[in-house]
């Protein structure tokens, strides 16, 4: 009897449910196009691929061939310590910044004055790099770029942000930050309005001054956030924007800004190397995994936290 009580339950939920359901349907179908049904490639790390012979044809088992061939390529190593600097990089400061920001907003009062404020740092979000990137080689433009018309204005050089590999690394890092900070900080502004008044009324009697409050009322209320902001990034530590450096690196910045995502292009689709470049992508994929698996453990094990 309690089973088919149960049972009479689940359907009377699911009936009642059954239009949200329907609403993620079309992200799940996505999700399984997108990110399940292309697993099935990964054999192609372990084979010598002929795209003449399909995916599911008689190809030759080559073992770990792949990963020694991509691992005696003299560019590799330098291709991932880029990626780990850029991409560590950009962890770091798109979780900074956006904290600080939002506790920085959170103290004006003003509507008035925070939501055009929110609406410009939040537009360049919106922007696709390619438009985005082309705003940036006119801003950066050592000859005509109006960032370099200030500095020659104030007595410095020109300086080749984009084509110097002493400089590209840096612009790579803090353009990301800029394009995306605005996201980050509505996602921390909207965790800060869940923090209960009266936490900061208590503060106030107790003589808490404005960042005294931020420090011991506002950062442990949004913790939460920021850990799952944390882990979410750390599965993504190798990768450091295909998108932006497509667009902004150019071969005589290869040196600082080569990454993984662009290394694994020109291996697999300009060179046809397919094998080797699912190969990288695969190692990519484990390394990341281990990451995300780290991130979540110590998450758990220092702030208690869970996603399930």
């Amino acid at each position: 009897m309690k089973n088919t009580s149960k049972r009479r339950a689940v359907t009377r939920i699911m009936k009642k449910e059954l239009q949200l359901h329907l609403m993620i349907l079309p992200a799940i179908i996505l999700v399984l196009i997108f990110s399940y049904f292309p697993l099935f490639g990964l054999r192609i790390a372990f084979q010598r691929f002929l795209p003449a012979k399909g995916l599911f044809g008689d190809q030759r088992f080559v073992g770990l061939d792949n990963f020694r061939y991509v691992l005696a390529l003299p560019n590799f190593l330098p291709v991932l310590r880029n990626t780990f600097l850029i991409a560590g990089a950009k962890i770091v400061l798109n979780l900074l910044v956006p904290v600080t920001v939002a506790l920085m907003l959170n103290e004006l009062g003003e509507s008035r004055i925070k939501r055009p404020i929110q609406t410009i740092i939040y537009f360049p979000h919106f922007l696709s790099w390619i438009i985005f990137g082309g705003i940036l080689i006119d801003l950066l433009s050592p000859g005509t770029g109006i960032v370099n018309k200030l500095i020659t204005a104030l007595g410095g050089k020109p300086i080749y942000f984009l084509g110097d590999n002493r400089y590209f690394r840096g612009t790579v890092i803090a353009t990301d930050v800029w394009k995306n900070f605005g996201y980050g900080t509505i996602v921390y502004l909207a965790a800060i309005t869940s923090i209960d008044v009266t936490l900061y009324e208590a503060a106030q009697i107790d003589g808490a001054n404005c960042w005294q409050q931020a420090w011991h009322v506002t950062l442990p209320g949004i913790r939460m956030t920021v850990v799952l902001m944390m882990v979410l990034a750390l599965g993504r530590v190798l990768n450091a924007g295909f998108d932006q450096l497509y667009n902004l690196c150019k071969p005589i910045v290869y040196e600082s800004g080569d990454i993984l995502d662009t290394f694994v292009y020109r291996l697999g689709l300009e060179n046809g190397a397919f094998g080797p470049a699912t190969a990288v992508g695969l190692f990519r994929s484990v390394v990341s995994l281990f990451f995300i698996s780290t991130a979540y453990a110590v998450a758990y094990k220092l702030f208690d936290y869970r996603l399930f």
